[in-house]
């Protein structure tokens, strides 16, 4: 709730981090220079062999010229991570801030920008939410029934529209789980119990996957215990014909909000949500058409307590709903590929704070990818139209452009122009220290990229340098110090430059697959330049994020994995924190240790509530088949 987003709160000063960040990358770096000597040898799993989905045009990943991170199955059950915030933590350009565990709470960045500017999608689905970006991760799903996460980088609002200003997180769910059935239960520090069970049902003409969890914790400081649970149906019916894809999820979370987003130690603020979504799609195709129809309906209810035990004190509710359909086509000929479709939603809110609002949204996507060269060379002009009720028309046109220097390596460039409209929080909130204004312009910026990729069985990397000239970005001003109210208004041009490299490095020790990755980000704004009575929430990017995971299997049945994780944000903060797994396989039962803050490092994420002390969660997971 944007009540807690009140700007003053934001004071990063009183937070003094001292630790040194040489004396934790020294040792790393060593080891890092260790494996690369060691003779890698082939492994089976190729990146290229991966098609994005939620895209018009059918790409491989390897054939794509825009950055993009696709963390596979294989992957994500070597992470360490035990949901999808924690997981994205590992990604280089993606910055994750928490404010507690388990899920609970968390606002996603790339590449900079605000929590409002990063679009979420499930199977190409827009999980946006009009109401505010801090509901954006409350429908992320549980990393059981996850089989990929493509990340695209820099804009891509000609591609997927609304709210993909700075990037988009695509979660691609698995298809079919066979006839099996696996249980897990876990236990740790905090209290935390937490289960679930995945089942898969193959049939002569549907398949079904089913998951049901729930993730519990006393809570690792006072008021921060929480209470989730997860519920997943994926139906695909009449497949021997013409599939008809159902996805069905519910999301509930209950959890305290200990200074979450006040500082006064007796409010014991408290807050639920409930996200959901109902859709429906089909694929129809030809030699040279596929057609891709799809219908659905998303919900996000929230109610937040200033005060958990007097719930009149202060409370906020809001009740969010889109109903949506979309058609997603292309069409192959001697002059390449086109790809087009659109993108029909219509949005209600009823909120006591926000008031009842609708708004109806159109989306027109048009783009041709040409291929030249024997096909070394590939240029895709595309272009954006969308109509908002309150908003009018706008149209963001895009080029990318790449050239195969090798048949593994590639040299790829892109412009385009992305956009984003404000909320309904930017536009009618209020309360004693914020407000709204109705009067905000759609933010928009024009952004540039170039980059350079390998990929191979043995060596995947990427490195990229890219500019944002934004204009209009949405923050909270006051007019003077003295001022206790903060405004939401359209401040001055704001650039942001930067650059990343990510390397994903594979061999064999004893014919174990064995796997080094390493990400670095840089980013660089002048948003602190523009005014100094901006929000200091705005200030809080990741100037340098440093990420290396290491992931062994030195024996049959055990296999290793460690995460190092270093962050520098532009207020001066500094923290190293270091994660490691072991799993013990035997048959069809796994147990597991993930050990979170090794070494117990004091930092904080998000305004001013410290993140959990060192902890240890062990698990169980058993797989009937």
């Amino acid at each position: 709730m944007d009540y807690f987003n009140r700007p003053e709160s934001y004071d990063f000063c009183t937070f003094n981090l001292k630790q040194d960040m040489r004396k934790k990358i020294t040792p790393f770096a060593l080891l890092i220079m260790a494996v690369f000597q060691l003779n890698a040898q082939e492994v089976t799993q190729q990146l290229d062999s991966v098609t994005l989905t939620g895209t018009r045009i059918d790409l491989p990943f390897k054939e794509n010229s825009r950055t993009i991170n696709i963390i596979t199955a294989d992957a994500i059950k070597k992470s360490a991570a035990v949901n999808l915030a924690d997981l994205l933590q590992q990604v280089a350009g993606v910055d994750i801030r928490r404010r507690g565990t388990g899920g609970s709470q968390a606002d996603l960045y790339i590449r900079g920008g605000g929590f409002d500017q990063t679009l979420l999608l499930i199977d190409g689905i827009k999980m946006d939410d009009a109401q505010t970006g801090h509901h954006t991760m409350n429908a992320a799903l549980p990393i059981e029934v996850i089989e990929r996460i493509e990340i695209i980088k820099g804009p891509a609002a000609r591609v997927f529209g609304q709210n993909a200003f700075n990037g988009a997180i695509n979660i691609v769910t698995k298809k079919n789980l066979k006839n099996s059935t696996s249980a897990t239960i876990e236990t740790g520090s905090f209290g935390q119990i937490n289960g679930n069970v995945t089942a898969g049902v193959d049939l002569e003409n549907s398949s079904h996957i089913v998951h049901v969890g729930r993730v519990t914790s006393e809570g690792y400081r006072i008021n921060t215990d929480y209470d989730n649970a997860n519920y997943y149906l994926k139906s695909t019916f009449n497949k021997n014909v013409q599939a008809i894809e159902m996805t069905a999820t519910f999301l509930e979370r209950k959890f305290g909000a200990q200074n979450f987003y006040t500082t006064n130690p007796t409010f014991n603020e408290y807050e639920e949500t409930q996200n959901s979504l109902i859709a429906f799609g089909t694929t129809f195709r030809t030699e040279k058409f596929k057609i891709q129809p799809r219908v659905y309906w998303k919900r996000n209810q929230d109610i937040f307590l200033l005060r958990r035990d007097e719930p009149d004190f202060y409370r906020n509710m809001h009740i969010s709903d889109k109903i949506g359909a979309e058609t997603n086509a292309s069409y192959t000929s001697e002059l390449g590929v086109t790809g087009f479709g659109i993108d029909l939603s219509k949005i209600y809110l009823r909120s006591n704070n926000l008031g009842d609002r609708n708004r109806f949204m159109a989306n027109v996507f048009l783009e041709h990818r040409f291929s030249l060269l024997d096909n070394k060379l590939d240029i895709t002009p595309g272009v954006a139209l969308t109509y908002f009720s309150d908003f009018k028309f706008h149209a963001f046109p895009g080029l990318d452009v790449g050239y195969d220097i090798t048949n593994n390596f590639k040299v790829y460039g892109n412009i385009g122009y992305t956009y984003r409209v404000p909320t309904y929080t930017d536009l009618y909130y209020n309360d004693p220290v914020t407000t709204g204004n109705e009067n905000l312009e759609p933010e928009e910026a024009f952004a540039q990229e170039l980059g350079l990729k390998y990929i191979s069985p043995k060596l995947t990397a990427s490195i990229a340098v890219f500019n944002r000239d934004a204009d209009n970005l949405i923050d909270y001003v006051r007019t003077s110090v003295t001022e206790d109210v903060f405004t939401a208004q359209n401040i001055t041009e704001v650039n942001t430059k930067g650059l990343e490299f990510d390397a994903a490095y594979n061999f064999n020790i004893s014919n174990y697959k064995q796997t080094l990755a390493f990400g670095y980000s840089y980013l660089d704004d002048n948003i602190s330049d523009q005014n100094e009575e901006l929000s200091r929430y705005s200030l809080n990017t990741l100037k340098h994020q440093y990420i290396t995971r290491l992931s062994t299997q030195l024996f049959k049945n055990v296999s290793q994995n460690i995460i190092y994780k270093y962050a520098e944000r532009t207020t001066g903060q500094t923290y190293n924190v270091w994660d490691a797994s072991i799993a013990f396989r035997f048959n069809q039962a796994e147990f597991t240790v993930t050990a979170s803050n090794i070494f117990d490092a004091d930092y904080i994420e998000s305004g001013f509530t410290p993140m959990p002390p060192s902890n240890v969660l062990f698990g169980l997971r058993y797989t009937f088949k």
